[in-house]
């Protein structure tokens, strides 16, 4: 598939398996979205245990020999960096927002294909989701944390419907993975919610995750209360 290639219009089968319903939100913009775009939560820790970027980089090489654009922090250290390094490796596109008090403190990554400046760090997370099809959360500290139970949150409400995938590097996620759990079994949450999310050992298994994810529509709003 050509990463440059129009949005598919309404009704029609997008990226990653989904079907876009004739009333559904559209969290995405379809004449500035890529054709296959993921949107990365990551860390930008250099202290970290090594293996997080590595799987960062990995990550990045991954999804660009599958011609599917990376949208992340704009970040150039820890994870944030190695997930771009690893798809610019590979001649991906690699999309950067960065808050402009980042750009100031020389915090963004200098060699990404786009690297759009924005005012806060609200605006950032906004357009880096509502620019891709997809979410994937790398390990990560309370900013990650953050995104991703926000992306989990619209999905639930049926604002944003495409696939979430947690990267498991070295079983950072399964005190969350319980934690959601819990929520369940307390009845905070759906016993359908679970199917939101997959969750992956490897960074080569993200883009097949992607793809498999189970369809989710606005009609997830008849249970997001519950």
């Amino acid at each position: 598939m050509d990463p440059h290639a129009p949005f598919p219009p309404t009704g029609l089968r997008l990226p990653f398996g989904r079907v876009w319903p004739d009333d559904a939100p559209m969290s995405i913009d379809p004449a500035a979205a890529p054709a296959r775009a993921v949107c990365v939560y990551c860390a930008s820790s250099q202290t970290a245990h090594p293996e997080y970027r590595q799987a960062a980089f990995r990550l990045g090489e991954a999804l660009a020999a599958r011609g599917v654009t990376v949208i992340y922090g704009g970040g150039a250290k820890g994870s944030m960096g190695a997930l771009a390094d690893g798809a610019l490796s590979k001649a991906g596109r690699v999309i950067g927002i960065l808050p402009r008090f980042m750009a100031d403190l020389e915090w963004g990554h200098p060699g990404l294909t786009e690297l759009r400046l924005v005012e806060d760090m609200r605006t950032r997370k906004h357009q880096m989701l509502t620019g891709a099809h997809a979410a994937v959360a790398l390990p990560g500290g309370c900013g990650t944390f953050e995104e991703l139970l926000e992306a989990i949150t619209l999905k639930r409400l049926g604002l944003f419907l495409g696939p979430i995938v947690l990267v498991n590097t070295r079983g950072y996620f399964q005190p969350l993975l319980e934690m959601l759990s819990r929520a369940v079994e307390e009845r905070f949450m759906d016993s359908r919610h679970p199917l939101m999310w997959q969750v992956v050992a490897q960074p080569e298994e993200v883009a097949d995750a992607l793809e498999r994810a189970p369809v989710w529509t606005a009609q997830s709003r008849t249970f997001a209360a519950v």
